[in-house]
């Protein structure tokens, strides 16, 4: 009985770190081909605003941050740095800077849904067409699968 219960457990638990890890590696197979620096800089050429994503936020840990420089434009946002991969991640204008999760959950209804987020070694996102950015003052990066924070900067 001893034996089988071992086994058992040992078995769940292999099931349960793999599981894990399919969760943690799939995004990075199946990410595209993040822009190149070139690309970015040319994106961010006509930046309105620039912002930067820091690892040391109060709701960023080990797997949940971002890192690098953002240009927010007229028409696109850029990245230029990394963020942690992870699956469903979405950017977000904020009305004012956030860096936790319950802080963006308390905002999220006024904050505006850019776009899907899906290279982690930069990034170049479009902006809605009309978007008013003097509205917003922030940047959120949002794990919509886990409702989880990842990073987030302010711009103005």
């Amino acid at each position: 009985m001893k034996r089988f219960l071992l086994l058992a457990l040992t078995h769940l638990a292999t099931l349960v770190a793999g599981f894990a890890l399919g969760i943690y590696l799939l995004p990075i197979l199946s990410a595209p081909t993040a822009p190149s620096t070139a690309e970015v800089r040319a994106a961010s050429a006509g930046a309105s605003f620039r912002g930067e994503f820091k690892r040391q936020l109060k709701g960023s840990d080990a797997l949940h941050w971002g890192e690098g420089d953002l240009a927010i434009g007229p028409s696109t946002i850029a990245l230029a740095g990394r963020i942690a991969p992870g699956p469903a991640y979405k950017l977000y204008l904020v009305p004012e800077f956030v860096e936790t999760a319950e802080g963006f959950l308390r905002v999220k209804s006024q904050s505006l849904d850019v776009a899907d987020v899906k290279t982690f070694d930069n990034f170049i996102v479009p902006i809605p067409p009309g978007t008013d950015l003097s509205r917003y003052r922030g940047v959120v990066i949002w794990c919509e699968s886990f409702s989880q924070f990842i990073t987030a900067a302010k711009y103005r």
